[in-house]
């Protein structure tokens, strides 16, 4: 049945824990898509995507330019939900709980599933306000609290001694690395589960980029992770696993050792070693 993403939504998803377990890996698997198409009018960007995620592990997407990645990551938190014309086919299921369902308070999945920018977009505010914003309109109030939090977001993002003595400073004052961290720090404030990547360092040099791959890894201890990426050795470097999409397909998904080394269709190694893309 296709189903209009008009849908005025009320409930809440605080508490929702019956997650999936996956039989036969014995892991939780906290994000399931099921049969999942998605539509621009009639423009079909997405076809039958099935996909498994596993709880803190980090998947890396990949595809050639207009394949759909940015696409389906905006799907986890109702994201394309702004733009006029969509509908949707199948469901996207998060700790067994289907984000579209009529229930579903929108406000809620939002604050359950952070998500950062190709483009670090910090706010005109200074560096604490940007951390404390998400707080601060969510109604906490608690100045203690919001310091505390404040700071740990900033620590849990490798920035915290980089900018503890200017916290007042304007956010514009950090270079494009420190920025993109920044905006991984006001995420991670309202502690989400799941992080949703959009290329986070397709922008930065390549010391920048290095420091955003190793917070990756430091957050999958806490966070189940989800990048779009262009870069081939960035894939392999912080994904455990890996989804090749083509044209609105997901072609393989597999772990990235298998993807980069051994993958299953021919397609996922012509693009794995540059024949096209």
């Amino acid at each position: 049945m296709t189903v209009k993403m008009k849908t005025h939504i009320t409930s809440r998803t605080q508490g929702v824990s019956n997650k999936i377990v996956d039989e036969n890996k014995e892991n939780i698997v906290k994000i399931s898509v099921k049969d999942f198409n998605f539509y621009y009018e009639k423009s079909q960007a997405l076809k039958n995507i099935n996909l498994k995620i596993k709880e803190n592990t980090v998947v890396g997407i990949i595809g050639p330019s207009g394949c759909g990645k940015s696409t389906f990551l905006r799907c986890f938190n109702r994201m394309n939900d702004m733009i006029s014309g969509i509908k949707y086919e199948g469901a996207i299921c998060i700790d067994g709980k289907n984000i579209f369902d009529k229930e579903l308070d929108i406000v809620d999945l939002r604050r359950n599933i952070g998500m950062v920018f190709q483009k670090s977009n910090p706010f005109p505010k200074t560096i604490f306000e940007n951390v404390a914003y998400g707080l601060r309109i969510n109604g906490i109030r608690n100045k203690e609290y919001i310091s505390e939090k404040v700071s740990r977001s900033l620590r849990n993002a490798a920035l915290w001694d980089e900018v503890k003595d200017r916290l007042n400073q304007s956010a514009f004052s950090l270079s494009g690395g420190q920025q993109q961290r920044l905006c991984i720090a006001r995420a991670l404030a309202v502690e989400p589960e799941v992080l949703l990547l959009d290329e986070p360092a397709s922008a930065l040099d390549p010391i920048a980029t290095a420091k955003v791959e190793e917070l990756i890894h430091e957050l999958k201890k806490k966070y189940t992770i989800i990048i779009v990426t262009h870069n081939m050795q960035q894939a392999a470097r912080v994904s455990d696993y890996t989804a090749f999409f083509m044209m609105g397909e997901l072609v393989e998904h597999d772990l990235t050792s298998k993807i980069f080394t051994k993958p299953s269709k021919k397609i996922t190694e012509d693009y794995i070693t540059g024949r096209f893309g």
